[in-house]
């Protein structure tokens, strides 16, 4: 399979697709990188996930390049594909590894040009950097904090890019003022709605976990976090880590990263438990 098989997925709910990433992402790779198929549909029961819907999420999975079928034995399976593992590693470390620019990181100038002859590329050259979570200087130019050089680098060589663009680290001599700046090259409007989101869909199902519950009930753990995480993973993408200088004041998606450090807190080794139960049977 070629590297530019694999579509990086995206997550703008939680899709049955969404969900499956999820657990291959979050468990299976810490369980020797191997799914049954009847522990798929089993862990996306608990997720509120039908049969059918699941099959088919799987079924789409394989096509696009994400999971190989695999048997074990006599039971049939699946794992997260060479290509898929590598996007899932540079996952963790943006949801995972969280961090916020500095003054001292510098900008990641991206510019590109693609010949008439392979325009195909340059729409795939655009959804790869809008998906990193680049902002736009002007036609061509896009714009990333400085510390997401490698993550931008990996991703244009998985997706057989790079030689049609030219990456510089940059800083930024202007007398605007920072906040006009971002302003201009991300849409904070419509990410502070999507951080208001998150906190509406998810603060009260928080809210339901004391800080430290006396007998953590594992499936209804799991239940909560991996949808939790699902929506989450789009977040650093779209919000990459911009310098909270250079954003409003009292920015929300701090808010938001509080509620999701209390998921991975109290939640994560219940909702992992639980998985452990239902692989072992």
């Amino acid at each position: 399979m070629s590297t530019t098989a694999v579509r990086e997925v995206e997550t703008p709910s939680a899709t049955p697709r969404a969900l499956i990433v999820s657990l291959f992402g979050l468990y299976a790779r810490e369980l020797g990188g191997w799914l049954s198929v009847a522990t798929i549909v089993r862990l996306m029961a608990d997720l509120g996930v039908d049969e059918q819907a699941t099959r088919s999420a799987v079924f789409r999975l394989k096509k696009r390049g994400w999971l190989d079928a695999e048997k074990d034995g006599r039971s049939a399976g699946y794992r997260a594909s060479p290509e898929a593992l590598a996007i899932l590693a540079e996952g963790d470390e943006r949801i995972f590894g969280r961090r916020r620019a500095t003054a001292d990181d510098g900008w990641l100038l991206v510019v590109f040009s693609v010949p008439e002859s392979e325009r195909d590329k340059r729409h795939r050259l655009r959804s790869t950097l809008a998906r990193l979570g680049l902002g736009t200087v002007g036609p061509g130019t896009w714009v990333a904090p400085g510390h997401l050089d490698e993550a931008v680098l990996g991703a244009l060589d998985r997706g057989g890019l790079r030689q049609f663009t030219d990456v510089f680290r940059a800083d930024h001599l202007s007398s605007a003022p920072p906040r006009d700046t971002i302003a201009a090259w991300w849409d904070l409007d419509a990410l502070q709605t999507t951080y208001a989101d998150y906190l509406g869909r998810f603060s009260a199902v928080a809210d339901r976990w004391p800080d430290e519950p006396d007998v953590p009930d594992e499936a209804r753990a799991f239940a909560d976090y991996v949808p939790a995480v699902t929506a989450w993973r789009r977040l650093p993408y779209l919000d990459p880590g911009l310098p909270l200088d250079a954003l409003p004041e009292d920015w929300i998606g701090l808010r938001a990263e509080v509620l999701f450090a209390r998921f991975r807190e109290h939640l994560a080794a219940p909702a992992a438990a639980h998985v452990r139960a239902v692989v072992r049977g």
